[in-house]
C-alpha cells in the first residue's frame, strides 16, 4: 500500500524519534519498562510492596524455601494479578500478561520469614531454536519435542535476594529439579525430559546467571534472533491507529495473529519506505532506514541453555531412536534437596565475601518505586 507523502513523512519520524534515544539494548530495556509502569511510584500499585521481598540478614544454610503456584486450579494459591504485579514491580523485562500454549507460574518464599526470593514461569518451548536444532543434530519432530520439553520464560529473583546470594542461579537449579519436572509433567500432562531457556542478554555479557551451574545447566549457544524492538506504548498504538484508519478502518493484521504486534510494525515499516520510494523523498528515506539499521543493532543473540535433568539419553528418545528414557549417573543430583545443599555451599561463600567486603545490600529493589535500579534482571 502507498500513503500519501505528509502521512509517511510523519510516521517515519515517529519511528525516528523512538529509536535515536537508545544506544544500547540496557538504554531501551529502561525504556520500555518505564513506559509500561507508566510512573515509577508504587502509587501505581496502590501501597508498596517492600515488605513483601526477602531483606533479612541470614546466612544461607539457615534458609528454607517454598514454592507455591499461581492460579485458582491450585490449593493454597497465588491469585494471577498478584503474581504479574510483583513480578512487573521486580523484573526489568515488559511482562506479557500471557504467552502462547500450556504454562505453570511460581513465587518462591524464605519460609521462615515468608517473604518473596523469586517467580519462575515455565511455558510451552519456542518452535524453532538454532542452537537448538544443532544439538539435536537437526529440527526435531514438534510432537515428539513439545511432549518432552519446557521452558523457563521468567526467572527472575528479587533483590537484594538475587545479587547477595546468588538468587538467581537457586530459581535457574530450582526449575530443573525432579520436583519441577514431575510438577510440571502433572500439570502439562506430559513427560518432562528436557528443560530450556535463554538469558536476558547475549552476545555482548560474558556471563549470565545460568553459567557455572554444570552438570545441572549447560549452555549450548547462541540463539539466531536478530530482529528490530518493537516500539512501545503508547508510540506503538498512535502509529498502528493511524495505519488501521489510512487501511479503511482496518487492523494491519487480524487481532487473533501470532506475534501480531511485530507483525504489525513490521508491515508499518514496508508502506513507509514504499511510500517514500514512491514519492521520490529520497532524504527521508535514508534517514529513515538508518535509524532502522541502527535499532537492529540493538538487539543481540541470547545465550541458549539446557537440561536433561540428569538422563543420559534425550536427544535420543526426543529423535525417536530410542523408546526408554534411562536416568545417567548425575540422577540423584537432580533431586531438590542435593540441590539446594549445592546452592547453599556456593552461595554461603558469595555472603561471607560480600559481608567481609562492605558489598552487602540492604535495599529491597522495585521498579515500580525506585529512580535507579543498578542490576537489569
Amino acid at each position: 500500500m502507498i500513503i500519501s507523502e505528509a502521512d509517511a513523512i510523519w510516521a517515519a519520524d515517529k519511528f525516528i524519534d523512538y529509536f535515536k534515544n537508545f544506544k544500547t539494548i540496557e538504554d531501551y530495556l529502561r525504556n520500555a519498562k518505564n513506559e509500561a509502569i507508566g510512573k515509577r511510584t508504587s502509587m501505581i500499585f496502590g501501597c508498596s510492596h517492600r515488605d513483601e521481598f526477602l531483606n533479612e540478614d541470614i546466612h544461607p544454610s539457615e534458609m528454607e524455601f517454598e514454592v507455591k503456584a499461581v492460579g485458582d486450579r491450585f490449593d493454597d494459591n497465588i491469585q494471577q494479578q498478584q503474581f504479574i504485579e510483583l513480578l512487573t514491580a521486580t523484573s526489568s523485562h515488559v511482562i506479557e500478561h500471557n504467552i502462547p500454549g500450556r504454562e505453570l507460574r511460581w513465587m518462591v518464599f524464605e519460609k521462615r520469614t515468608q517473604k518473596i526470593m523469586g517467580f519462575i514461569r515455565f511455558g510451552s518451548p519456542v518452535i524453532n531454536s538454532k542452537p537448538r536444532n544443532i544439538w539435536f543434530g537437526k529440527q526435531p519432530d514438534l510432537s515428539m519435542f513439545n511432549r518432552h520439553a519446557v521452558m523457563g520464560f521468567a526467572i527472575v529473583p528479587s533483590q537484594p535476594f538475587g545479587y547477595n546470594y546468588l538468587g538467581g542461579k537457586l530459581l535457574a537449579l530450582m526449575c530443573i529439579s525432579h520436583f519441577a519436572r514431575e510438577e510440571v509433567s502433572r500439570v502439562f500432562e506430559k513427560d518432562i525430559a528436557l528443560f530450556e531457556t535463554t538469558s536476558l542478554y547475549g552476545s555482548t555479557t560474558s556471563a549470565s546467571q545460568y553459567d557455572g551451574l554444570k552438570p545441572f545447566i549447560r549452555y549450548k549457544g547462541l540463539t539466531d534472533s536478530k530482529f528490530l524492538p518493537l516500539l512501545h506504548a503508547e508510540s506503538f498504538h498512535e502509529l498502528h491507529n493511524h495505519f488501521t484508519h489510512l487501511n479503511n478502518g482496518n487492523p494491519l493484521t487480524e487481532n487473533r495473529a501470532s506475534s501480531k504486534k511485530l507483525k504489525r510494525q513490521t508491515k508499518m515499516i514496508a508502506w513507509i519506505r514504499n511510500s517514500l520510494k514512491e514519492h521520490g523523498n529520497d532524504e527521508k528515506l535514508k534517514e529513515f532506514n538508518t535509524i532502522i539499521s541502527q535499532a537492529f543493532n540493538l538487539t543481540q543473540q541470547k545465550r541458549f541453555y539446557v537440561s536433561d535433568y540428569g538422563y543420559q539419553n534425550v536427544r535420543e528418545v526426543i529423535l525417536g531412536e530410542q523408546d526408554k528414557l534411562i536416568r545417567g549417573q548425575n540422577w540423584d543430583k537432580f533431586h531438590l534437596d542435593n540441590i539446594i545443599s549445592w546452592w547453599k555451599r556456593k552461595a554461603g561463600k558469595r555472603y561471607e565475601k560480600l559481608k567481609q567486603e562492605g558489598r552487602f545490600r540492604d535495599k529491597v529493589e522495585l521498579w515500580t518505586e525506585d529512580d535507579n535500579i543498578q542490576i537489569i534482571r
